[in-house]
């Protein structure tokens, strides 16, 4: 495991933890909430198999990186992910690929930063365009959604955790066939020990409005998503992507019955998916 120094807090440093395997054109492997880097294990295999290098990292707040109480919003993000491509001297051929939070670090990443270097990128579960029910985007969420969740993460958020999972694997159709108890007990555990601030503070930015940053990709993109996702429900998200014409060069994959974490429940079809566009 390696480490990148990305700021301070005080006294202490802020460090993203990354794993660095394989070789050929790397792939940079983002997580979702409120997972860690260890969370691919079912890409990575595949991954590594087919000849690519793989790189995860742990968010800020997640995993074995830093526990800050600052930072958790995507403008931070997206130069924590800037920071790793930069240690790593990753400058050409690069694959992002990110899943549900993660492809927020993508999208804001290629929207400030250009795509010199990144040859493609993917979002598994995407969060874009944009969440929130405004006056000016009407196919968005209820921001009073947002605001239950974050009463119920400080209220008790292992309870919250235990209905989340519930609801990113959609157990109650899919369990135990496609997750099973010991899966949901290793995702519980790894979000146990995320930062209690993280856990509160990464829910407002779910609603990142991202709308400025679609057009400005001018990589091919592809979106595999789940059309049974309860937390990031496919016609708000992957469904606009497809039909409002948002990103130039885009692919879009539904996976039927899938729920949120289609990595784990759908790993054939999505690697399958992923596989195929890369090696485009």
């Amino acid at each position: 495991m390696g480490k990148v120094i990305v700021g301070r807090e005080n006294s202490t440093d802020i460090e993203i933890h990354y794993e660095d395997h394989g070789t050929g054109r790397p792939v940079v492997l983002i997580h979702g909430y409120p997972l860690s880097g260890s969370s691919w294990e079912r890409q990575e295999r595949a991954l590594l198999a087919a000849g690519y290098r793989c790189i995860t990292y742990d968010r800020r707040g997640f995993g074995a990186s830093s526990q800050p109480t600052t930072g958790y919003d995507y403008d931070t993000f997206a130069a924590d992910l800037k920071a790793v491509l930069d240690h790593l001297a990753l400058e050409e051929d690069v694959a992002l690929v990110g899943f549900s939070m993660g492809t927020g670090e993508v999208t804001r990443y290629l929207g400030t930063y250009g795509s010199e270097g990144v040859d493609r990128a993917v979002l598994l579960g995407a969060i874009p365009p944009f969440l929130l029910q405004t006056d000016d985007n009407p196919k968005g969420v209820p921001g009073s959604v947002f605001e239950d969740i974050k009463d119920a993460v400080v209220a008790d958020r292992y309870a919250y955790f235990d209905d989340f999972f519930a609801n990113f694997f959609n157990t109650d159709v899919l369990a135990p066939e496609r997750i099973g108890d010991a899966a949901l007990r290793a995702a519980f555990q790894v979000a146990a020990g995320s930062s209690s601030y993280a856990s509160y503070a990464c829910v407002d930015t779910w609603l990142t409005d991202f709308r400025a940053d679609l057009p400005k990709i001018d990589v091919p993109m592809l979106v595999v998503h789940g059309g049974a996702d309860r937390i990031l429900p496919f016609e708000s998200t992957a469904g606009r992507l497809r039909d409002e014409g948002l990103i130039a060069d885009l692919r879009v994959v539904e996976i039927e019955d899938g729920p949120h974490n289609i990595g784990w429940t759908f790993p054939d079809e999505v690697n399958a998916a992923l596989l195929d566009f890369l090696g485009r």
